[in-house]
């Protein structure tokens, strides 16, 4: 049986990371100075943990989802390629998330 997302671990708000996600896909600029200065964009958005920072910049978008990150905009992430990810990284690193499926 899976652990539910998010069971075990302490709770953490997702809100900076979703905003972060969702600003990608409207603000141009943000976007396009996000991969020559990622550390600068991630520590500019309050609200996010050391955690979230670190997977953020490490491009663990499974784990930023196990954290209460929505996938569906973590995904332009991947779109844009953002903190070294593709749309092809981004669908292994979810995938891998989530552990073996029971049959």
């Amino acid at each position: 049986m899976r652990t539910p997302r998010g069971a075990g671990i302490e709770s953490v708000s997702a809100y900076a990371v979703n905003k972060l996600a969702r600003l990608m896909l409207h603000d141009i600029s943000l976007r396009e100075r996000t991969p020559a200065t990622p550390q600068e964009v991630v520590a500019s958005f309050a609200g996010l943990s050391d955690e979230e920072r670190a997977a953020l910049l490490a491009g663990e978008v499974g784990r930023l989802h196990e954290l209460g990150a929505h996938s569906f905009l973590l995904g332009y992430l991947g779109r844009y390629g953002l903190f070294g990810l593709s749309q092809e990284v981004y669908a292994e690193r979810m995938r891998a998330s989530r552990g073996p499926v029971a049959d």
